[in-house]
Formats: C-alpha cells, structure tokens, sequence
C-alpha cells in the first residue's frame, strides 16, 4: 500500500462565510483589522466576538458607534443529530441586531440560519454556512461587499418578464433589439 492510501481520511470543516458592508467603508476604514485574505481556524469550544474592543472581540470593528462587544457566535452541536450550527447572540445594550427580519434586543439568541442577512445601524453581514463534520474547529472566510447587501439580494425586478422567459434588457445589454422570426425559421 501506499501512503496515500495509508492517510487518515480527511474531514471537511465547516465555513461561516460573512460579507461585510458599510455605506462609509471606503472612508472611515472600519473593517480594516478585519482579515479578508484567507480562512481562518476557530476552535469549536470558543465564541468567536465582533466589535470594537479588539481586547476582547476577535473580530474588530474600528468604528466608535459599534459596542465594545456587539455580538457573538457560537459554533454547537444540534442535539440529537450529527448537525452542527451557529448561534448568534446580541451583546449591545444599545443597538438592537437583525437577523433577516428577526429583531434581537441584548441578550436574546436565536440559531443562525444556513443564509441570512445580519444587521446593526449602517454594517449589513451577508452569512452563509458551508457545512463540514468537523467537531474540534470551524472556519470562517470574511469577504468585503462593494455594494450594499440588502439592496443586491431583496429587491424584485421592476422589469415584467415576457412569456419567452427573456427579458429585453438581455438583448440590450448585448446591443441587439428584439427581431421577430418565424417559428419554422428555428
């Protein structure tokens, strides 16, 4: 045998993948101590903190409206399964913290959803959990948003989508217009 097939089987690890976006991002710089670059390891047993003291929060926020500790995650086991989730907790006694529409006062907790949106006065979180079997640690990849989340995800096109299923813009953003054929023509 080989040694390859000598290793040990490797697991997968789960990803919480969050995209940050500020209205002030370019300008005021908050997300700078933030590691966009590659994933990061965070040991199942520890609860990973954003806010402004970097004391205390392992992912800072340089912004004086945020909280010293606006909120946590905790990465757990659903009882029963072999299931893994986060549970996200508001820590601000001052802002309140959205989860898609569900409003979180200081303390209140609720299981983060495999895909939600998360959001504090101006910052807008896009997370996404990629699921693994890991049981000893996590990882979380941080991706910066050029354009506000909210906007880009919840907003219905204006535009009626004709019966054909393409839309007109398509064919204007390939500078054609639309040409009418005859169906034996296909």
């Amino acid at each position: 045998m080989t040694s390859f097939e000598e290793a040990e089987t490797e697991e997968t690890v789960t990803c919480l993948h969050l995209t940050f976006y500020h209205p002030g991002q370019d300008e005021k710089m908050m997300f700078r101590c933030l590691n966009f670059c590659k994933r990061e390891q965070v040991r199942a047993d520890d609860t990973a903190k954003f806010g402004r003291d970097s004391s205390v929060c392992r992912y800072n926020l340089v912004d004086t409206r945020v909280s010293r500790i606006q909120f946590s995650l905790q990465f757990y086991r659903k009882l029963h399964t072999l299931e893994y989730g986060f549970e996200i907790k508001n820590l601000s006694k001052k802002t309140k913290l959205t989860v898609n529409q569900t409003e979180l006062g200081h303390l209140n907790k609720i299981d983060l959803p495999w895909k939600c949106i998360i959001c504090f006065g101006d910052y807008q979180i896009l997370a996404e959990i990629q699921e693994g079997e890991s049981v000893d640690y996590f990882e979380t990849h941080l991706h910066l948003a050029e354009a506000p989340i909210l906007q880009e995800r919840c907003l219905p096109s204006l535009q009626p989508i004709p019966e054909n299923g393409i839309s007109p813009s398509f064919f204007l953003s390939q500078g054609k217009s639309p040409t009418e054929i005859d169906e034996n023509e296909l």
